[in-house]
């Protein structure tokens, strides 16, 4: 695998998300540049198949997808949001960096977590590997914006401008709200965003990928019929000058949806939805 490294900013933000409407922040790490990669599956979650913190990449779903798709000459920016030493560093993930709209936002936030403490950062890891990997053996080159998950950051401004060379940007996140009755997935885009054009792509992107997550999961009809949210105030999104999307999961706190989070089996679920979406885009 090649990587290319990008030199990450420090983070700040020890914030969880938001409960309830509100979207989990975005985090940080050094990112790294690959053509070859990850792993994905789709076969139902199960206790047998939770997570291990193995996040090598090992898929024939992912083969077979990438086997039916050509993504040759693409470069796809992927951001697995948050870190896993986020928690550990405060002083950093709370230091304030531009949100893009003249403003300053904290670099970074813990994310999220199940009710048995699974945390947002393992997810988005694991998800991202399994989508890499679907994605190079598709063709297409991929940049990560973190190369691990045992570091910090990067800052939610870098997470925009890493993408700055790729032909389009998908965060990996889920949600945190409080009440566990809340499930489902939904999809944010920057409300303006860097221009008409580009606005227009990352909401098209936006629709295409809610799409391929609808076959699989359930989307959450309170952000609209689309579960496509609008928002001004995401750091990650103002600083991309690309087509850009956040895919909020799901919800960690949900019982049924952090089963499936939790599970690799899930994981590639989530891994190939998103790749499905990615490909119809183009």
């Amino acid at each position: 695998m090649r990587h290319r490294l990008l030199v990450p900013s420090l983070l700040a933000s020890v914030a969880l998300c938001l409960p309830g409407l509100s979207a989990c922040s975005q985090d940080s790490a050094a990112p790294g540049r690959t053509t070859q990669a990850a792993e994905s599956s789709g076969e139902s979650a199960s206790a047998d198949d939770a997570a291990d913190g193995d996040d090598s990449p090992e898929s024939e779903t992912a083969s077979a997808r990438a086997d039916d798709a050509d993504l040759t000459g693409k470069v796809i920016a992927v951001d697995p949001g948050h870190n896993g030493g986020n928690a550990d560093h405060p002083e950093t993930i709370n230091r304030q960096v531009p949100d893009g709209r003249g403003g300053t936002k904290a670099c970074n936030t813990t994310g999220t977590s199940t009710s048995s403490d699974y945390p947002e950062a393992d997810f988005t890891w694991a998800v991202a590997r399994k989508l890499e990997k679907s994605l190079t053996d598709a063709g297409a080159e991929v940049v990560l914006s973190r190369k691990d998950n045992t570091g910090v950051g990067p800052c939610v401004d870098e997470r925009g401008t890493f993408a700055d060379d790729a032909d389009l940007l998908v965060s990996i996140h889920a949600n945190g709200s409080e009440s566990s009755a809340v499930k489902g997935f939904h999809i944010i885009v920057a409300d303006p965003g860097e221009n008409e054009k580009t606005e227009k792509a990352s909401v098209d992107l936006a629709k295409s990928v809610g799409r391929s997550m609808g076959e699989e999961f359930t989307p959450n009809r309170a952000y609209g019929q689309d579960a496509i949210s609008r928002r001004p105030d995401l750091a990650g999104l103002n600083n991309a000058s690309v087509p850009a999307v956040i895919v909020e999961c799901g919800e960690m706190r949900n019982p049924s949806e952090a089963k499936l989070m939790e599970s690799k089996s899930g994981q590639e679920k989530y891994a190939d939805a998103l790749f499905d979406g990615v490909v119809d885009w183009f």
